[in-house]
């Protein structure tokens, strides 16, 4: 019988192979701008309010960004999370099983890889039932050490949308701060 590791290692692979073929094959080449979430709500089209030709919008500050979908952002962002955490996991993997370090410093990166797994999970959780308690496109969860980002996918939310969503969150992760916000359909 296969163990859950190797089924939940060969999905992450299998997840990673799809995004990453999507990316080569997508008509942008592969280039895309990456929208702080400050810059979420200062998007301009330009100095002058014109959408320029080529679909280059000026954020607030000034910053020339090229345009694109929501949806490629929220894959591009879920992407570049989950590298950053496999990366952060393989590290400390190496540390369980290097010889180098005491036992302590040990259990403290398997403590650390445990607490990145149920993150994980916890946002897969909250991404599924927020999305399932109103019908919004997509949602997307990010939560750090002292503060869970909430960015929904919708041209609107109101406050009552927004109390349930941070009731969600303080029942899936505990005390911790929360920010919503919501991302209009391109």
């Amino acid at each position: 019988m296969i163990k859950k590791q190797t089924v939940w290692l060969l999905t992450m692979l299998s997840l990673l192979i799809v995004l990453s073929v999507y990316y080569m094959t997508s008509p942008d080449n592969g280039e895309m701008a990456f929208i702080q979430d400050q810059d979420w709500a200062e998007v301009t089209k330009d100095e002058k309010g014109n959408e320029n030709a080529d679909g280059v919008v000026t954020t607030g500050d000034g910053t020339v960004i090229s345009q694109i979908s929501t949806d490629e952002l929220f894959a591009a962002i879920r992407l570049d999370k989950r590298n950053e955490r496999d990366q952060l996991q393989e590290q400390l993997s190496e540390i369980v099983a290097s010889s180098n370090f005491t036992t302590e410093e040990k259990n403290e990166a398997l403590n650390r890889i445990e607490t990145l797994k149920q993150t994980q999970s916890k946002e897969s959780i909250l991404e599924n039932t927020i999305r399932a308690s109103a019908p919004y496109e997509d949602v997307l969860v990010r939560a750090e050490e002292d503060i869970v980002h909430v960015t929904v996918k919708s041209d609107e939310l109101s406050k009552t949308e927004t109390n349930q969503i941070i009731q969600m969150v303080s029942d899936e992760f505990g005390q911790k701060r929360v920010q919503v916000q919501f991302q209009p359909s391109k």
